[in-house]
């Protein structure tokens, strides 16, 4: 099982209560399809008993500082593919609405996990798309995160 967050926002509050879910349901790996902001998020993320995937997102400005500060934990990059219990992941934020289309329509992965639009959905299909809406709860009101079974791809939304 994997966990799947984006746009956590450097709020302190909902990443502590992401990652004490995360390992409450003692996932195997937890992905975050970008924009964390601040270096200073990654003191949070230490506390995760699973290793941690993360991309940049469009207002992660301070790159050379996250990279620094995320350096133990993951490297930090635009894109990511993954490969989890066979499965082939695609990792962006998704600003570019084509090339996330262009991922999904390539059939070369199984899922491509997204942010950017702070507005959870999941789509399945023959490549299953998944963004797991905001962690920060600062436009839509709503935090959220996604546990994602990697076996069956069953999902389970989980509200901070």
């Amino acid at each position: 099982m994997i966990g799947i967050m984006s746009d956590s926002h450097d709020h302190l509050k909902a990443i502590r209560a992401a990652v004490e879910v995360f390992n409450q349901s003692k996932v195997d790996m937890v992905v975050h399809a970008g924009d964390l902001i601040a270096p200073f998020t990654s003191r949070e993320f230490e506390k995760l008993q699973a290793p941690l995937e993360a991309i940049f997102g469009n207002n992660d400005g301070e790159r050379r500082g996250l990279r620094a500060a995320y350096a133990k934990l993951c490297a930090l990059e635009d894109f990511k593919e993954l490969e989890v219990d066979g499965r082939k992941i695609a990792v962006i934020h998704g600003t570019n609405q084509a090339l996330v289309d262009a991922l999904t329509e390539s059939r070369k992965y199984d899922l491509v996990i997204r942010g950017h639009t702070h507005q959870m959905e999941v789509e399945e299909g023959e490549t299953m798309i998944i963004n797991p809406g905001e962690t920060c709860g600062y436009v839509s009101g709503v935090k959220t995160v996604i546990l994602l079974n990697t076996i069956d791809l069953s999902w389970e939304t989980v509200q901070l």
